[in-house]
């Protein structure tokens, strides 16, 4: 977790000077027209580049990294404060996730210290984007049976199958690659992570157009990538150990409790949290009992999550909560965001559909996507009742079968 303050200065002179920094060093946020990081356009990829060289120039980017890699290694108190002081700034938020809350908080925890400190101090530099290549065209949640395979060869490994889903891949640099590098144990058993560039010959990567039209999410397919000992993340066949942690970020950074996010809100409009007060107000409803009640019910809900996300984070930093209670941010942040959405579309009516309010019914098409990411709400149950709350393990017919007996 995050390393003690290495610093005499007190989170208030910490915030006192950044506050100061920020006004000479970073854009304001006209509130008329506010910026739209649209993750499917290279423009605003390379626009967050910028804004964390400023950051890291400036001393303020990766607040809980560890010094040695780039970071100022303070506390989450530092980065509160921070975030608290930049809420009316421009700011490269589309790094958060995945970039620093999953694939370097992953690093951090595995890698060698070379790995650390290239990917590291490249990233808070704004010098590079990672991604995470995962999922597949047949994994569904299963993540742990994917058939990506890496097979030795000439003292280095050759990669050939698939991966989808991944967010931002095409303005990437790195992504951190699930494979298949022993067929003949359980399933769990015989992966490995790797470290791949994504401009590496044998990768040929795809946008997906979303039912929104966005483009960020990609496919990537791998023929004959030649990757070498050094490209590992962690050690061979122990890439399911890297990937547990992997997902442990992810589940934390999806809920909003990793330490390692920078900045405050959503990078577009269509991803912050509704104005009840504003959409009751357009639609001439603002003294209706019954809508203002959904509203409220959905701000209680906001509240209680904020709430949180303080407590399993200190929770599990003191271990009185196992790792795994990061889940139960996963698991509520994706039926608060998902009461939001059903509240603002109720509230806006048809106005919602075809009127001044669209954003309201574009962001409802999109719903869903709060409980898949970070593995499915499914999953999220199932790890909370098994390993927070120790429920019984559900019967997989897979268990303990070398992979290569198992039915596809």
């Amino acid at each position: 977790m995050t390393a003690l303050p290495r610093t005499s200065e007190s989170v208030a002179e910490f915030a006192e000077r950044a506050r100061g920094w920020l006004a000479e060093a970073m854009p304001r946020i006209d509130r008329g027209n506010p910026p739209f990081a649209d993750r499917g356009v290279q423009e605003s990829w390379q626009r967050a580049r910028e804004l964390q060289r400023r950051l890291y120039d400036g001393g303020f980017a990766g607040i809980c990294f560890p010094v040695e890699y780039g970071g100022l290694g303070l506390s989450i108190e530092y980065q509160k404060a921070f975030d608290a002081e930049s809420a009316g700034y421009e700011m490269p938020l589309i790094l958060n996730t995945p970039t620093f809350t999953i694939c370097c908080a992953t690093i951090l925890d595995t890698g060698s210290e070379a790995q650390k400190r290239q990917h590291i101090s490249a990233a808070l530099r704004g010098d590079e984007v990672l991604v995470q290549l995962l999922s597949e065209p047949s994994g569904g949640s299963d993540l742990a049976g994917v058939i990506t395979r890496a097979e030795r060869r000439d003292g280095g490994w050759v990669v050939n199958g698939a991966k989808t889903w991944s967010t931002g891949a095409f303005a990437a640099d790195y992504g951190l690659l699930l494979a298949r590098t022993n067929w003949e144990v359980p399933k769990h058993d015989g992966l490995t992570m790797f470290l791949v560039r994504i401009d590496s010959p044998g990768i040929t990567l795809r946008r997906i157009k979303q039912v929104n039209g966005s483009t960020e999410f990609c496919e990537e397919f791998f023929d004959n990538l030649e990757l070498s000992d050094d490209d590992v993340l962690g050690a061979v066949d122990k890439g399911w150990d890297v990937a547990s942690r992997q997902l442990y970020h992810e589940r934390r950074a999806v809920g909003g409790g990793s330490e390692f996010a920078s900045g405050s809100g959503s990078e577009n409009a269509q991803e912050k949290t509704p104005d009840y007060c504003v959409l009751l107000q357009a639609i001439g409803q603002a003294g209706n009992d019954r809508l203002r009640e959904k509203a409220g019910r959905a701000l209680a809900h906001r509240a209680v999550r904020e709430q949180l996300i303080d407590h399993v984070y200190r929770g599990v930093l003191d271990g009185s909560l196992p790792p795994a209670a990061g889940t139960l941010i996963r698991l509520f942040h994706a039926e608060a965001i998902e009461l939001e959405v059903d509240t603002a579309l109720a509230i806006a009516g048809s106005a919602g559909v075809v009127g001044d309010l669209l954003t309201v019914g574009e962001r409802y098409l999109s719903r869903q996507t709060a409980a898949l990411g970070g593995g499915s709400t499914e999953m999220a149950r199932n790890v909370i009742g098994e390993r927070v709350l120790g429920f019984p393990r559900e019967y997989a017919a897979d268990r303990g079968v070398p992979f290569n007996q198992v039915k596809h």
